[in-house]
């Protein structure tokens, strides 16, 4: 049951906070300007391709999936990204003198067949303790591909970086807490004696995503630049300062948004790639954080894929509790809620900032009487799809929200969202006990 009482009482939240997740996030943007400096510290600026690869390969866990998910919705138009992921793989000879957690020990990366010379193979870690990511650099340098490692200095990743002649992108480790206590090494401890993969720090992504969009705009993969990541930085001190701690809940997006999301089943639509992106980043944190699941989705597709949980009467008739339900007999019931992830084109004005809009923006048209654009119709077809799932939602009782943002820039939209969503669930753990 969510505390209302903790949400509204900042001194409680850092009593409950015993990791530091908040603070982590509040440092985000600044992490984001550290992870360009130290990129551009490792040799981007001097970097000069010969031409965009065939295939980018992005391999990690965690956040450092998002980040590849991130890239490939930026420029898999241009260049095909594609994010790899742990498998289950025996350690290699001579895993048993590492001293990082146990369970990395059991995760494995391998390169597909066709990868060789043409393509681009980027390892991302947050500590660069993986044994496996550190063998993937040397399969990547027996193919003759290019390499690139993002991993903290000094750690196994990079030190495997240098010697298979990869690029290294290197970022600072775990911010560390008041007490000098690592965020990873507080929430993770018990795990890691038990063998199990360690808790990963919340804010870790800001330190990942930086310097890999940074790789990808030097050699034409994506339309990004220094400017455009210095402006999420930006973004993400602002959502700091509406999601901060002493921020009252009606006026806090983060803590808003965790009270809607309190005793439901979220389902989570991103209206595009990027959007979904976030949702999948929501989700996984929702889990991690607050212990609860949530189901993701891009539209239109998704309106397909869902539509069984809404045939199985799981809204609640009308999207709100029964005040005069017998709540020792009956136990409470699921219900759904729907969270619209969206770009908009013109800033939704809301009773809470950032959280609830009116409905979806007017679809693009032809100025002039002229033929529509590509965009137009494109713009117009997400229009419809959206009309689609509010009905969807009305018709069974569901209730629909929207976490909107107006931003021009993908990358400064994506950290505005991923900002938001990443205080709701870390407030909505607190406030329930998580």
């Amino acid at each position: 049951m969510l505390d209302d009482a903790l949400l509204d009482d900042p001194a409680a939240l850092e009593r409950a906070d015993t990791g530091g997740a908040l603070l982590a996030l509040a440092g985000a943007g600044a992490r984001v300007r550290n992870a360009l400096r130290r990129a551009e510290e490792s040799g981007l600026g001097r970097l000069r391709p010969d031409g965009r690869p065939r295939t980018v390969l992005v391999a990690g866990q965690g956040s450092a999936l998002t980040a590849a998910d991130v890239l490939a919705a930026l420029g898999g138009v241009t260049c095909p990204v594609l994010p790899l992921g742990p498998a289950a793989a025996a350690p290699e000879e001579g895993a048993s003198t590492h001293t990082g957690p146990a369970g990395l020990l059991d995760l494995g990366w391998h390169l597909p067949g066709w990868v060789g010379s043409l393509d681009l193979v980027v390892a991302v870690s947050a500590d660069g303790a993986e044994p496996g990511l550190c063998s993937l650099v040397e399969q990547a340098y027996i193919r003759g591909c290019s390499a690139a490692v993002v991993a903290p200095a000094g750690s196994p990743l990079a030190e495997a970086a240098i010697q298979a002649r990869a690029l290294p992108l290197l970022h600072s480790a775990a911010a560390e807490g008041p007490d000098g206590e690592r965020e990873r090494d507080r929430e993770g401890a018990r795990g890691e004696a038990a063998g199990e993969l360690p808790a990963e720090d919340p804010a870790a992504l800001w330190s990942l995503l930086p310097p890999l969009l940074a790789l990808a705009g030097r050699i034409g993969v994506a339309a990004v630049d220094e400017r455009s990541l210095q402006a999420a930085a930006d973004r993400l001190d602002e959502v700091a300062v509406r999601c901060r701690p002493d921020a009252a809940a009606y006026l806090n997006p983060g803590k808003s948004l965790a009270g809607r999301l309190s005793g439901v089943l979220p389902l989570l639509w991103g209206d595009g790639p990027l959007t979904a992106a976030a949702a999948r980043r929501f989700a996984s944190l929702l889990a991690d954080r607050a212990g609860q699941p949530a189901l993701t989705g891009v539209l239109p597709q998704v309106l397909t894929g869902h539509r069984g949980l809404f045939s199985a009467r799981l809204g609640g008739g009308t999207g709100t509790d029964d005040f005069f339900r017998d709540r020792v007999d009956e136990p409470d019931p699921l219900r759904l809620h729907v969270l619209l992830l969206r770009r908009v084109a013109e800033p939704v004005p809301a009773e809470e900032p950032g959280i609830e809009g009116p409905g979806p923006s007017a679809a693009g048209g032809a100025e002039g009487g002229s033929a529509p654009t590509r965009e137009d119709r494109d713009a117009a077809a997400l229009h419809r799809a959206v009309a689609r799932a509010q009905r969807l939602a009305e018709d069974h009782g569901v209730v629909l929200s929207e976490l909107a943002v107006a931003q021009d820039d993908p990358v400064g939209a994506f950290a505005e969202l991923v900002g938001t969503a990443d205080f709701a669930a870390v407030y909505l753990g607190l406030a329930t006990g998580s």
